[in-house]
């Protein structure tokens, strides 16, 4: 399947990003945000760089480059959601991307809420850290995916996000639970998304229609949104 080009988004390449002034900035060129949001993402920026120090939450070498590599790229993924969407969760959140990101953007949705699932009890202490300190409207759960309790705990959701989390057809099993009729699934993937998404194809579509399509990433060249809809039978 090819990238489908949406919304006039031109995917910049990852030199052009290393090169442009890291700020906040950088998420301003591909989603609007309000001044107290910004100030939150640059609150969780700081926290970030101060865990960093004692807990992996990113790859060392991608810390200059945060707000492009991470905070920018997570932010991408608001524009595609409805904005009616106010159950949020996100699959391995890990050091909060793309689910803390947008759970702090979701601060000007009223009702909205994500809740962010991360096995790690470190991670997760730095989840409700930052959470904390913004004042996110979100809920951390320090637990495994595959746990029965879990999903059942979260239930359908309106959207379900997920970054460098596993395969698209294993990342396709863990969600699968949490789809009702409307939900939406926002992967970011690198550069082997089409040949991962033709495999879970094969494997998902007899028991689970759904239809899939690649959205070029604005902050990676070689970047792909896979956006995830449940396909009436």
């Amino acid at each position: 399947m090819k990238p489908v080009q949406r919304g006039g988004a031109t995917p910049a390449g990852t030199a052009a990003a290393k090169s442009e002034p890291e700020s906040a900035d950088a998420v301003s060129r591909v989603a609007a945000v309000s001044r107290e949001t910004r100030e939150k993402l640059e609150a969780y920026v700081t926290l970030l760089k101060l865990w960093q120090k004692t807990i992996n939450l990113v790859a060392p070498a991608t810390l200059a480059h945060v707000w492009s590599r991470h905070v920018a790229d997570s932010a991408q993924l608001f524009a595609f959601a409805p904005e009616s969407a106010k159950s949020w969760v996100d699959l391995g959140s890990g050091g909060g991307f793309p689910g803390l990101v947008l759970g702090i953007m979701l601060a000007e949705r009223p009702g909205a809420r994500m809740t962010l699932i991360e096995s790690d009890s470190r991670k997760a202490a730095f989840l409700r850290e930052v959470a904390r300190n913004v004042s996110a409207p979100v809920d951390i759960l320090c637990t495994r995916i595959e746990n029965a309790a879990t999903q059942f705990s979260v239930a359908s959701v309106d959207v379900v996000t997920a970054r460098a989390l596993a395969p698209l057809p294993r990342l396709f099993g863990l969600c699968r639970p949490l789809f009702g009729p409307t939900t939406i699934a926002l992967f970011l993937k690198g550069r082997d998304a089409e040949a991962e998404l033709a495999e879970a194809q094969a494997q998902w579509s007899p028991t689970w229609p759904f239809s899939a399509e690649l959205v070029p990433s604005r902050t990676d060249s070689e970047g792909r949104i896979v956006i995830v809809r449940p396909r009436e039978v």
